[in-house]
C-alpha cells in the first residue's frame, strides 16, 4: 500500500468506515450511471415526514417568486405541520401567494389511472381549484406511455432549494421518528388513524437546486404547454433551523424515463443501482418499500455468492400498504426473496422489517441505499421492475471520493437509521459497529427491545401465489408493446387488393381522433374537462325526471367524441351522487362502448384487417378466444383513449357480447370515482363507517374481478409460441 492509501484507509477508517486499498473510478459517472453531478452548498439528510415536510414547510415561507410541487400524488388536506399552526395543504399554498405578491406555485400532478381510484383523493383539481388565488396553478400529467406512471417527488424554491426523496405531500405520509403505537396527530382527512410511516428525503441548496429548478419548468412545459418563467435569483430559501449534514459537495442525479414519443430511454437509476452493488467492499444497507427489481435482485444475489462479498440487509416493510401491493407485488416480493437467501450461501444476509410496541405495523417507503461509507443514494426510485424503466423516477447520489467528512456523514447517516430501528442511539450503533465490524452483528446484538428490527417472513396467500403471473405482467420495466396492443384487435384479411385505399382510409381515421384529443387538451374547450364545470353544465338535469338517462346518453356521446371518460364519470357522482353516479356512469360507459364498437364495426373493419400480417392474425385469434378477459384487462389498465379502445374493438376479432361484459370491470372504479366525488362535494371531512364500507366494497369488487381473471387464463392455458405475443 503507497502512502496515499495509507492516508486514505486512516482518514477513513473511523465512524465504521472502510479501509480502501486502491484510488478507485467514481461510480458517479455522466451519462451512465447519473444524469450528470452538480454542486451543493448545503445538503441535509430528513428522516420521517416531521423533519421533512416541516423543513419543505420553512422554506416555502421564504419562497419570492416561483415554486414547483412535483409528485405521484397530493392531498389537498394535508398539513405539513402538526405543531398548533395545522393548515391543510391547499390553504397553506394559497396563503403564501395572497401574502407574498409575485409568488406563483406549480402543483404538477401524475393523472393516475382508474385502477387507483380507491387510494387517492379523486378531484385535487377541484380543491386546487376552488376559490383559490389565481397564481397557484393546478395541473394533473398524463404524459407519459400507458400503464406508466409519473413516480418523482420533487419540491423546488426560488431555484434556490430543492427536496426531493420517497414522500409525497399526501395523506397518510406525516410521522415522527418515534413511530409511536398511537399518535393523534398522524390523521388527515378520510385517514384519520393510519399506520405508522417511515420514509427519507433530502434538501439541496445551490447549484444543484437550480438544475432542478430547469428539469421541474421542462416538466411542467411538457405536462401543460405553458412556460413558466425561472426566478431572478436572490436570497436562499434554506430554513434557518435547518442544520445541514455536509457543506460544498457534489450531488448526483439519477432519472429514469421511458421511452415515449421521440425521448429516448433514460435507465441512470437502474445503472446506479448495478454499479453500486458492483463496487460495494463490506456492506450494502437498503431500506426501501419493495424488493421485485429482477437486476438488481440478481445482483445482489451474484454478490452473496462471492467468498469475500459484502454483507447486505435490507430494511422493508412487514407486509405491503395498498390493496393493489398485497394482491401482486407481495407474490413477486416472496419469490425474490426466497432467490436471495438460496444464493447466500455464507450467511451474508438479513431482510428485516421494523416492529414497535403493540405490533403495529411500520410502513417503510424510503427509497435508500449505503454503500460501505462511500455512497448514499436517497430518491423516488423503488426496488421494482418499472422504477428501472417503465415510470419517471428520480434519485440523489453523494459520493465520498476519499473525502473524510464526506465518508462520516454518509456513515452517521447509516447509523442514525439503525438507531431509529433499533431504539437506540446512533453513537451505539457506531461503537458495536466499530467493534464487530459487521451489520448483521450490531442488529444482533443491539436488538430484542420494544422497538427492534425482525427478519421478514412472507407468507403470501397460496390461492394468490398460485395464479398471479411472472414480474414482466405486474411489474414490467419497460411501456407495453404497441404491436402486441393493436395485433389483439386486428381481425382476418379478405384480399390483397385495395390495401393502399385502406390505410388512407384509416390514416384519415387517425387524424380524425387525434383531433379531437387535441381539441379537449389544447382548446379553450380544455376547461370543459374540469368536472365541476362539467357537473355544473349538467345541474338543471337534477330536478328532470328525464336527467339521468340524458346524462347518460350525453356521457356516452361525448365519450364516443373522445371527451375524456374520467372527467365524466366524476361530473355524474357530483351531480346524482355515489349510488345514482354509478349507475349514470357504468351505463354511460357502456352505451359508448357499443356506440364506439358500431362505429369500428360498420365504417373501418374491412379497412383494418387488409394491413395485418400473419403473426398479428395469429395474435388477434388468441385474444379473441380470451374476449372478456383481455378486454378486462385492457380496461383495468386502460392503453388508449376509451373511445379510441371502443372503435379498435369493433374492428377486432372480439365478439360484443364479450366486449361489454369485459367493460364491466370498469364498475369497481366507477364505484370509487362517484363515491369519493359525491363525499368531497357533500364535504363530510369524517366520513367514517359509510366511507369505510365503500372502500371494502370497492376492494371487494376489484380483487373478486381479478381473481375470475386470472383463474380463467389458467383455465384457458398458455399460448403457445405462435400465438403468444412475446412467444419465440
Amino acid at each position: 500500500m503507497n502512502v496515499r492509501d495509507t492516508v486514505e484507509a486512516a482518514l477513513l477508517g473511523g465512524g465504521g468506515g472502510d479501509a480502501r486499498e486502491e484510488v478507485r473510478e467514481p461510480v458517479l459517472r455522466a451519462g451512465t450511471t447519473c444524469w450528470g453531478t452538480h454542486d451543493a452548498s448545503r445538503v441535509a439528510f430528513l428522516v420521517d415526514g416531521e423533519a421533512y415536510f416541516g423543513a419543505v414547510a420553512d422554506a416555502l415561507e421564504r419562497a419570492r417568486e416561483r415554486v414547483f410541487l412535483i409528485g405521484w400524488d397530493f392531498h389537498t388536506g394535508m398539513r405539513l405541520r402538526r405543531d398548533g399552526q395545522e393548515t391543510e395543504l391547499v390553504e397553506f399554498l394559497d396563503a403564501l401567494v395572497r401574502r407574498r405578491r409575485g409568488l406563483h406555485v406549480h402543483v404538477l400532478e401524475w393523472d393516475f389511472a382508474m385502477l387507483f381510484a380507491a387510494e387517492r383523493q379523486v378531484l385535487p383539481a377541484l380543491r386546487f381549484g376552488a376559490r383559490t388565488h389565481r397564481r397557484l396553478h393546478f395541473a394533473l400529467d398524463g404524459n407519459h406511455p400507458p400503464t406508466a406512471s409519473h413516480h418523482e417527488k420533487l419540491v423546488v424554491v426560488d431555484d434556490s432549494v430543492a427536496f426531493t426523496g420517497g414522500l409525497d405531500l399526501t395523506a397518510c405520509r406525516w410521522d415522527s421518528r418515534e413511530h409511536r403505537t398511537e399518535d393523534p396527530r398522524r390523521s388527515d382527512p378520510g385517514f384519520p388513524d393510519y399506520a405508522p410511516f417511515h420514509d427519507v428525503g433530502v434538501a439541496l441548496e445551490g447549484p444543484v437546486a437550480a438544475v432542478l429548478g430547469r428539469f421541474a419548468r421542462e416538466r411542467w412545459a411538457a405536462a401543460t404547454g405553458r412556460r413558466a418563467r425561472a426566478p431572478r435569483g436572490g436570497a436562499s430559501a434554506w430554513p434557518p433551523a435547518l442544520t445541514p449534514q455536509l457543506e460544498d459537495v457534489t450531488v448526483g442525479l439519477a432519472r429514469t424515463q421511458p421511452t415515449w414519443d421521440d425521448a429516448p430511454e433514460v435507465r441512470e437509476v437502474e445503472a446506479l443501482y448495478l454499479e453500486s452493488v458492483r463496487r460495494a467492499r463490506r456492506r450494502i444497507y437498503i431500506e426501501n418499500q419493495y424488493l421485485t427489481a429482477a437486476r438488481v435482485s440478481d445482483a445482489l444475489g451474484e454478490r452473496l455468492r462471492e467468498p469475500d462479498g459484502p454483507e447486505v440487509v435490507v430494511v422493508l416493510p412487514e407486509r405491503e400498504s395498498g390493496w393493489l401491493e398485497a394482491a401482486t407485488l407481495g407474490v413477486l416480493w416472496d419469490r425474490i426473496l426466497r432467490k436471495l437467501r438460496e444464493a447466500d450461501v455464507h450467511g451474508r444476509l438479513a431482510v428485516v422489517y421494523p416492529a414497535v410496541p403493540g405490533g403495529v405495523r411500520v410502513n417503510v417507503h424510503a427509497k435508500l441505499m449505503i454503500v460501505d461509507d462511500e455512497l448514499v443514494r436517497i430518491g423516488s426510485a423503488n426496488l421494482a421492475n418499472r422504477s428501472m424503466g417503465l415510470d419517471t423516477e428520480l434519485d440523489v447520489a453523494i459520493e465520498a471520493r476519499g473525502e473524510a467528512r464526506v465518508a462520516r456523514a454518509i456513515a452517521a447517516l447509516r447509523d442514525d437509521l439503525l438507531a431509529e430501528h433499533l431504539g437506540a442511539r446512533p453513537e451505539e450503533v457506531h461503537r458495536v459497529l466499530e467493534r464487530t465490524g459487521s451489520l448483521l452483528a450490531t442488529i444482533e446484538a443491539l436488538g430484542g427491545g420494544p422497538r427492534t428490527l425482525r427478519p421478514l417472513e412472507p407468507d403470501p396467500e397460496p390461492a394468490l401465489a398460485e395464479w398471479i403471473p411472472e414480474p414482466d405482467v405486474l411489474d414490467p420495466e419497460r411501456p407495453v408493446d404497441f404491436e402486441a396492443l393493436s395485433a389483439a384487435l386486428m381481425p382476418e384479411p379478405v384480399s390483397d387488393p385495395g390495401r393502399r385505399r385502406s390505410l388512407l382510409r384509416l390514416g384519415g381515421v387517425a387524424l380524425v381522433l387525434a383531433g379531437l384529443a387535441a381539441l379537449w387538451r389544447w382548446t379553450p374547450l380544455a376547461d370543459l374537462v374540469q368536472p365541476a364545470d362539467l357537473a355544473a353544465l349538467a345541474e338543471p338535469l337534477r330536478a328532470n325526471p328525464l336527467g339521468p338517462p340524458l346524462a347518460t346518453l350525453g356521457m356516452a356521446v361525448a365519450s364516443t367524441l373522445l371527451f375524456p371518460i374520467t372527467a365524466l364519470v366524476v361530473a355524474s357522482g357530483l351531480v346524482y351522487g355515489a349510488w345514482l353516479g354509478f349507475g349514470v356512469g357504468l351505463a354511460g360507459a357502456l352505451l359508448s362502448a357499443l356506440l364506439g364498437y358500431g362505429i369500428g364495426r360498420v365504417l373501418w373493419r374491412d379497412a383494418v384487417h387488409r394491413l395485418m400480417t400473419s403473426r398479428l392474425r395469429r395474435l388477434s385469434r388468441y385474444v379473441a378466444a380470451r374476449g372478456v378477459w383481455a378486454v378486462a384487462t385492457v380496461r383495468l389498465v386502460p392503453v388508449a383513449p376509451f373511445g379510441v379502445v371502443n372503435m379498435a374493438a369493433g374492428a377486432s376479432h372480439v365478439s360484443l357480447r364479450d366486449f361489454l361484459l369485459g367493460t364491466l370491470a370498469m364498475a369497481p372504479g366507477i364505484l370509487a370515482m362517484t363515491a369519493l366525488a359525491d363525499r368531497l362535494k357533500q364535504a363530510v371531512i369524517d366520513p367514517g363507517w359509510q366511507s369505510a364500507l365503500v372502500l371494502l366494497a370497492v376492494l371487494a369488487l376489484v380483487l373478486g374481478a381479478g381473481f375470475l381473471v386470472h383463474r380463467r387464463l389458467r383455465e384457458d392455458g398458455p399460448p403457445d409460441a405462435a400465438a403468444a405475443p412475446n412467444g419465440r
